[in-house]
């Protein structure tokens, strides 16, 4: 799927969107996305936004399957991770400023 943009002489120029979408998906800046498929960034930003949006959502989806398949298949560091960011889990942490000593001394 290919979108025609002008370039600066007025011609149009065919910009790849089934490439700027793939590059989006895996998280590349729009500066990154514009050099590899021959545009300016605000053709991006003008022609293209709604492209990246999806692309980038894409990527999210993607990341958060293998994060998942990762703890399915025991992962603990990403099942503690997971819980912590969907299950509201933390980890419980002790301050210094209640803990009470008794020292005995032995003579």
């Amino acid at each position: 799927m290919n979108e025609k943009t002008k370039n600066k002489g007025g011609r149009l120029k065919e910009v790849d969107a089934e490439l700027v979408e793939k590059l989006a998906s895996i998280f590349c800046t729009q500066e990154e996305i514009a050099y590899v498929a021959g545009c300016s960034v605000d053709t991006l930003e003008r022609r293209f936004a709604e492209v990246i949006k999806k692309g980038k959502e894409k990527g999210k989806a993607s990341l958060r399957r293998l994060q998942w398949q990762s703890a399915e298949k025991g992962n603990i560091t990403m099942q503690i991770w997971l819980g912590k960011q969907h299950l509201g889990q933390r980890d419980n942490t002790i301050n210094a400023s209640e803990i009470k000593v008794k020292v005995e001394y032995i003579n």
